[in-house]
């Protein structure tokens, strides 16, 4: 049997977005043809309905992997700040002095008119599809898309529109310029039965591969529960909007719910399973492998995997994946002088994992990496993750440009020859044994005697450099040896967006909730015995086999706490785009994310300075965007009751 891909090519419309699909049984993708449109009589037909769900998936690709909404998740969190070259849309979302976040800032926009789009998208499906024959669990598809489309919004916005002009979740056909918000618990309401429908009519496995299963619905539904437990509970006082009444002895049920629902998936896995390593999860080349469920799908092929843009251009827009550039410090200011005296740059940009286009517009924390960090020194050296998270070793390729050096001077004047490493981030630890006088100067670089790389350690991490994420980044097979003659654009790789593993994580998040510690140990356990084996070491680029698994699981507290919870999710999807959510579900946004550390934004800047951001309750949900309010036809009065009240 072969193995069935969906491909798409998204093309926007006035109405909705989509594509003319047939699916035939001698083809191993989706035959498509690019609409510029869905007109309302399209949904009557089995070949209209089944070019709407393709739709849903393409969606995806115009927020996941976009830079700026991976700002929005991630920038101001106990994970990421602003970096050196950082604009206006990441000062914003960093709430410091700099910040200005506002209604029309990027930070508010996120994905609300994609989503809205896509709702009516799958409105349209679900009220027609019946008619047409289409197959239930086909039709799960987009009963699944809209409730997974409103809970991204009622987690970002608090309540919203479930009309969007035709009546309580009705397809539109027209535009609506009349908007009433939903409370929290109405929106709530409809995504569980959504979700509820999915999981009841999708297949165990998928029809093609990256299509949506029963275990699919399980995660976000699980998560859904955990969210609204979390926001009946209501710990720190968090308001709400619209306005309503929150019941708190209803909370422990809705723990329950998400703890059975994860236990239930994890004991039944169907098509997915943890990979053996954690390195296995994220290396390019293992991409859609069983540990992700779900992903926003980008091919080499520009045809299908770009929305017909093409990846040389670097247009940083959806549906490009771009969004590893910001995450990613111009290490190409390096210069290192050639046997003759000449000036190279030893570490050029190339489309390979790691490296790829800089931005430098996002930078991790310096307080994650030390003392008391969640990559503090005693997890470095038996947590793979930190290894095969972060690019801390940055290796020459200047030959790959056609340059003949044999080699290069590096540190302590020792000779660094091609595809060697010429500078590293080195633990805390490290911090007393670099000289950090007389070594490269431009770039405040140090050295350790007898090493011939430059070395800072990460207890100096800056505005200006800092490690890459390496998992997100960019990957291509048609280098030819080279550097790649698309090292500027987006990525082909697919953007991972849910993860077999973290159920283990939600089940055990529910169970501290529920006083279920040893639960919670054993779930935690699972994925920390995974961390402690090794396969391959990134950062040497060369198999490495290591079991540190007894010592990971002996570090594992005895008491569970939902901050060692908060810990290792960071571990398991640092800058992915899961951390605001995270920490305003639980509410430790304010305690965990109001002060951080890190040095300036100039090429020697290695002193860490302190920062504080204005982390107010008003600010867990974020503003209604501007564009969207001006366009009501409403009064003045209810334009400015739209908007969450921290906005107006």
């Amino acid at each position: 049997m072969k193995t069935k891909n969906i491909k798409y090519i998204l093309a926007a419309g006035l109405v909705c977005c989509g594509l003319t699909t047939t699916l035939t049984s001698c083809s191993s993708v989706l035959d498509e043809q690019p609409r510029s449109q869905f007109d309302p009589t399209y949904f009557n037909t089995k070949a209209g309905i089944e070019g709407g769900i393709t739709s849903l998936y393409a969606h995806l690709r115009y927020f996941y992997g976009n830079g700026y909404y991976l700002n929005t998740m991630e920038t101001g969190t106990d994970e990421y700040t602003y970096a050196q070259s950082a604009d206006g849309n990441f000062k914003d979302a960093d709430l410091t002095s700099v910040s200005n976040l506002n209604p029309t800032s990027s930070v508010a926009g996120g994905a609300w008119g994609t989503l809205f789009a896509d709702i009516n998208t799958a409105n349209g499906i679900i009220e027609n599809g019946p008619a047409t024959g289409i197959d239930n669990a086909l039709l799960a598809e987009a009963y699944f898309f809209r409730a997974f489309d409103y809970f991204i919004l009622v987690q970002t916005y608090g309540g919203v529109p479930l009309d969007l002009g035709a009546g309580e979740l009705k397809f539109n056909t027209t535009t609506s310029r009349v908007s009433v918000r939903n409370t929290v618990p109405e929106v709530y309401a409809a995504i569980f039965s959504d979700f509820e429908k999915a999981l009841a009519d999708l297949p165990e496995n998928p029809r093609m591969t990256g299509t949506v299963t029963k275990n699919v619905a399980r995660l976000f539904l699980s998560k859904a529960y955990l969210t609204y437990a979390w926001w009946l509970e209501n710990p720190n006082n968090i308001p709400t909007y619209p306005e309503c009444s929150r019941n708190s002895g209803e909370a422990k049920a809705y723990f329950q719910k998400a703890y059975e629902t994860a236990k239930a998936a994890i004991s039944n896995p169907g098509p997915y399973k943890l990979q053996t390593t954690f390195y296995d999860v994220n290396v390019a080349t293992n991409d859609r492998n069983s540990e992700i469920m779900l992903y926003a799908d980008h091919d080499e092929d520009e045809k299908f995997g770009n929305g017909g843009a093409g990846y040389g251009w670097g247009n940083g827009a959806s549906p490009e994946n771009f969004a590893y550039w910001m995450e990613t410090w111009n290490y190409t200011e390096m210069i290192a002088k050639d046997p003759d005296g000449n000036n190279i740059n030893p570490v050029q940009r190339e489309a390979v994992q790691g490296l790829g286009r800089p931005w430098t517009r996002m930078a991790p924390i310096a307080d994650a990496f030390m003392a008391g960090g969640v990559w503090e020194d005693a997890v470095k050296h038996i947590d793979s993750r930190y290894d095969a998270t972060f690019t801390l070793s940055y290796f020459t390729n200047w030959t790959k440009s056609g340059g003949k050096a044999a080699y290069v001077l590096g540190a302590n004047g020792m000779h660094v020859a091609p595809n060697e490493i010429y500078f590293s981030w080195v633990p805390e630890s490290d911090d007393s044994k670099i000289n950090y006088t007389g070594a490269d100067g431009k770039l405040g670089f140090g050295e350790i005697a007898g090493r011939p790389d430059f070395v800072v350690a990460v207890n100096h991490i800056s505005r200006k450099k800092y490690p890459c994420n390496w998992k997100i980044g960019i990957y291509r097979t048609d280098n030819a040896g080279g550097l790649g003659s698309k090292v500027n654009g987006g990525s082909p790789r697919p953007w991972n967006i849910a993860k077999f593993s973290e159920f283990y994580l939600i089940a055990a998040e529910a169970a501290v909730k529920l006083n279920l510690n040893s639960e919670a140990r054993e779930l935690v356990n699972v994925l920390r015995a995974r961390a402690g084996k090794v396969s391959y070491c990134v950062n040497a680029r060369a198999p490495l086999a290591a079991d540190y698994s007894a010592e990971m699981v002996a570090a594992t507290p005895a008491t569970i706490t939902i901050d060692y919870i908060l810990d290792e999710r960071s571990r398991e999807f640092w800058g992915e785009g899961y951390r605001w959510f995270d920490l305003v579900r639980t509410q430790k946004w304010a305690e965990r994310a109001t002060v951080y550390h890190i040095a300036g934004s100039g090429y020697t800047d290695n002193t860490l300075e302190e920062f504080k951001r204005e982390i107010t309750p008003g600010r867990y949900l974020r503003p209604i965007p501007q564009g969207q309010i001006d366009g009501l036809m409403m009064s003045t009065e209810e334009k400015a009751n739209y908007q969450n009240p921290e906005y107006r």
